[in-house]
């Protein structure tokens, strides 16, 4: 069932660049339910693939849609702003994890992270010395959740 869906949908996106403007704008009204923008046939072309893809497949999450408000807000205050992949966690905060029945705490710092008095730029190095292998540090920590692996398509 899957592949058919998939089929379908790879065949609409393929035909979309061979469809002329007016057809375009067509398509952008049933999709998106009110007139297509002025803009020139290849981003027609491009967003009207999104937006299939989109109704197939899902949007973004909540939580990703939350960080671009954030990060459109940002620039439209300060074009030139410089915006960190960070997470965002108040200097002052202290993180808590135990990890094989010995507890590691880290205190965040304005300029990184403390951890049995050594500063450190990323809590993924923390993570590393604590349980010596590679993890995520804001994972390691419980600052995000592990996102689903989606389904490879077989090849």
């Amino acid at each position: 069932m899957r592949r058919t869906v998939t089929d379908s949908l790879e065949k609409r996106i393929s035909l979309l660049p061979g469809l002329n403007k007016s057809e375009l704008s067509e398509l952008w009204e049933g999709l998106f339910r009110k007139p297509a923008p002025k803009l020139r046939k290849p981003f027609l072309v491009r967003i009207l693939a999104y937006r299939l893809q989109e109704e197939a497949f899902g949007g973004l999450s909540a939580t990703s849609l939350r960080r671009l408000r954030e990060l459109a807000k940002t620039f439209e205050a300060d074009a030139n702003a410089n915006v960190s992949s960070r997470p965002s966690i108040k200097p002052g905060t202290r993180l808590v994890r135990q990890w094989k029945h010995q507890v590691h705490v880290v205190d965040v710092e304005a300029r990184g992270y403390a951890y049995r008095g050594v500063c450190y730029e990323s809590l993924s190095e923390i993570a590393r010395l604590i349980t010596g292998t590679r993890w995520s540090g804001p994972l390691f920590f419980g600052l995000k959740t592990k996102q689903p692996s989606s389904p490879r398509k077989a090849a």
